[in-house]
């Protein structure tokens, strides 16, 4: 049974139930003196207190999922075990896996899409990561057979897993209704977190001497799927999107790269880089560096491309309203700007998937197949 599975849940809320009722139950008979007593109350407590907080635990991980598995929650990533053959002539993107869209018919590609595990090796920045992307049903499709589908980059937020997009914020499901019910074209996604250097936490940063993170999603992750899959290589054919520290990437990507990004969505997103103790030295006294890291500054110090942007925050429940207001008021053209303002919403999954089915709507419309 999976770490975010009802049955996990249910067996662990039954379990802290039935030792509470043992504990009402026992405790009369453990009144008395004597080390066996004592050994007998401290035991129940200990194991009801236990239960109690693994239920609690779980249903919050299932909530918010924290880690996406068992092997995450102990810090086995089995996802970097893939081996990736580096010889002339190889594959920028490796296809390891297959898994079908809990939707109608959702076993057959042309009906339900399709999402494939990958393994993405970057061909400047040496590095190896690997993603989950989304091929709609219109891919599979013989109508669709010679037409190419917009794309866009989708990136968790710090430390979560790809396993988020697809479970917790029901990227390619959203994608799916979305298009079937004709508010946006088909689009392909290409689901990743922004860790490719675990554990470090590198801001989507090229960090002296360190992992070249923006190369990689920059340059490298469109080019190498580009070249596997039916996707164009012009700006507007590319968006990029994410929540948290995943909508910090997407907006800094989009705004110093709008050659290759023609969009960039940030849900709940801060504008500076964080330099913390997950992070390390990103920029090694480079204040110019600094300084492009901040999408504040980058806005009245770099030229502005022909980028959209959308941007969210909350009225009540978000840090990141005051930056918002400034970043928007910040954007000029030939660069566009749109907002969701939601009045009450935290930094979580309850308020990304309010904010996700609009803004891939919004997304879709700024893309083109061509």
């Amino acid at each position: 049974m999976g770490l975010t599975s009802s049955k996990v849940l249910w067996v662990a809320v039954t379990l802290a139930v039935a030792l509470f009722l043992a504990t009402v139950w026992l405790w009369p008979r453990l009144a008395r003196r004597g080390w066996r007593a004592y050994a007998g109350r401290v035991g129940l407590l200990l194991v009801t207190q236990v239960a109690l907080f693994a239920a609690v635990g779980l249903a919050a991980n299932r909530s918010f999922l924290f880690y996406g598995s068992w092997a995450d929650l102990f810090g086995q990533e089995q996802e970097m075990g893939v081996v990736v053959d580096h010889a002339a002539g190889s594959k920028d993107v490796r296809v390891v896996g297959t898994r079908a869209l809990d939707v109608p018919g959702g076993g057959h590609p042309a009906i339900g899409g399709q999402i494939q595990k990958v393994v993405v090796a970057g061909e400047r920045s040496g590095i190896v990561s690997p993603a989950y992307v989304y091929l709609p049903p219109e891919y599979f499709q013989e109508r669709y057979a010679k037409r190419t589908f917009p794309a866009s980059v989708v990136l968790t937020g710090y430390p979560g897993t790809a396993e988020n997009l697809i479970k917790g914020l029901k990227y390619p499901k959203t994608a799916y209704l979305q298009a079937k019910e004709g508010r946006m074209q088909p689009m392909i996604l290409v689901m990743l977190r922004p860790t490719v250097a675990p554990p470090r936490d590198t801001e989507c940063v090229d960090v002296p001497g360190g992992p070249q993170t923006e190369t990689f999603f920059a340059q490298d992750l469109p080019k190498a799927v580009s070249e596997t899959y039916r996707v164009g290589t012009k700006p507007r054919n590319w968006g990029f999107m994410g929540n948290s520290t995943g909508a910090y990437c997407a907006l800094k990507i989009a705004l110093h790269h709008p050659d290759r990004f023609a969009a960039g969505a940030g849900f709940s997103a801060y504008y500076r880089a964080a330099e913390d103790v997950t992070t390390g030295d990103l920029f090694h006294g480079d204040d110019r560096l600094r300084k492009r890291a901040d999408l504040l500054w980058s806005l009245d110090h770099l030229p502005q491309g022909k980028t959209s942007f959308l941007v969210t925050t909350s009225k009540q429940g978000e840090d990141n309203r005051r930056a918002t207001l400034e970043f928007i008021k910040k954007v000029k053209s030939p660069a566009r700007v749109s907002s969701i303002t939601l009045d009450s919403g935290g930094h979580n999954f309850n308020t990304w998937n309010r904010e996700i089915p609009p803004g891939m709507v919004w997304m879709g419309g700024k893309l083109s197949a061509t």
